[in-house]
């Protein structure tokens, strides 16, 4: 069936309407990583929770920096109105946006809705003026042109920041971290354990998470020697190299060594060197809950999360870091999995909007509708 029509009917929950404003040359994976954990937000909860839109300047197609061709379901003067507006960037963001991009997001900031970058999106709110007083973050390709361009910004490497009512995050996967904790905040842990299950992802990432930005890139090729120390570290965490050691492996001396690391890194070879480990560490404290699963005889990590929740009350994540989850209130109630009513209806027609063509088509799953929300 080429276009669904469904019955108009008030939702059980207000749906947020979010837009996706793409500009040339934007990061596919960055796209995609934020819209999929708002589809399986509307299947697992068998609702239309979120609707999203992507728009372009003008309306015509748009070129992702993969080459593949984007048609956005709007131009900015014809696109609905939204809740939340995210601003998808990708590579050589100075030269791929226009005034009339700056303009218009300046006037929707003036509708006080939620409005936030990925990849180096972040860099276009910036030059609006709508990151001025906010915490920011940006790929970290481009945080350091960021900041030196827009000093009224305060750029972080954390993955992601939620600020009052903007919100920025780097590239990657890093938005899907993003959307879930957005998802938490609006329906609760149990939808967003439900979509990291569902996405297979070990662990939803949080805002005192960072990006690490490769010291290469920081140092450029100046200080090889530099670089070539802590590659060396970084390699060899588990039994940790002694420091005459290591100045002998880069061709230094130890007073040599440890006046790079003091001039261009402000701390000790040693200070360094701990700081690594107990990165590495801290990572491994988050991520070994498949450990414990295989330990104790489960297949896989979401069989485990499941079967734990079921029987001790709560899921191992929030046992291990000592939260507990809310007891769902009394008046939820478990959604129907059946099919969406009535496609069609005689006397009233309406086009449907594009997540709830997509809930319809996922009606069949068997996740659809399996995790209730307020």
């Amino acid at each position: 069936m080429s276009e669904l029509n469904v019955l108009l009917q008030e939702p059980a929950i207000k749906r947020k309407s979010i837009g996706f404003l793409l500009l040339n040359n934007f990061t596919m994976i960055a796209l995609a990583s934020a819209v999929e954990p708002l589809r399986m937000a509307n299947q697992l909860s068998g609702q239309e929770l979120y609707s999203w839109q992507t728009i372009s300047e003008n309306g015509e197609p748009v070129i992702a920096s993969d080459g593949i061709h984007i048609t956005p379901d709007a131009a900015m003067a014809e696109s609905a109105s939204v809740d939340v507006l995210i601003v998808v960037g990708g590579v050589n963001i100075t030269r791929n946006f226009s005034r009339r991009q700056v303009a218009w997001l300046q006037a929707m900031a003036r509708k006080d809705i939620l409005i936030g970058g990925v990849c180096t999106g972040p860099y276009l709110l910036a030059e609006a003026g709508l990151l001025d007083g906010y915490h920011c973050s940006a790929h970290w390709e481009c945080i350091a042109s960021l900041q030196e361009a827009y000093p009224k910004v305060n750029c972080t490497n954390q993955l992601f920041v939620i600020e009052r009512n903007r919100m920025t995050c780097s590239g990657g996967t890093v938005p899907m971290d993003m959307m879930l904790n957005m998802i938490k905040r609006d329906f609760g842990y149990q939808l967003t354990a439900g979509i990291s299950e569902m996405f297979i992802c070990d662990r939803v990432r949080n805002e005192s998470d960072y990006q690490r930005i490769p010291l290469r890139y920081v140092l450029g090729s100046t200080q090889p020697k530099l670089v070539e120390a802590v590659s060396l570290m970084e390699a060899n965490i588990e039994e940790a190299l002694e420091l005459d050691e290591l100045a002998s492996y880069v061709g230094l001396s130890r007073r040599q060594l440890e006046r790079l690391f003091q001039k261009y890194l402000q701390c000790s070879p040693s200070r360094y060197y701990m700081k690594l480990r107990l990165f590495r560490a801290r990572q491994l404290l988050k991520q070994t809950i498949i450990e414990i699963a295989l330990a104790c005889g489960f297949v896989s990590t979401p069989h485990f999360s499941k079967c734990y929740r079921e029987h001790i009350g709560i899921p191992p994540r929030e046992e291990r870091s000592g939260m507990r989850v809310a007891e769902p209130a009394d008046n939820v109630t478990q959604l129907s999995t059946t099919a969406l009513p009535g496609l069609m209806n005689k006397r009233e027609r309406a086009p449907v909007p594009l997540s709830m063509r997509v809930l319809h088509e996922a009606q069949f799953e068997p996740t659809y509708g399996s995790v209730a929300v307020c």
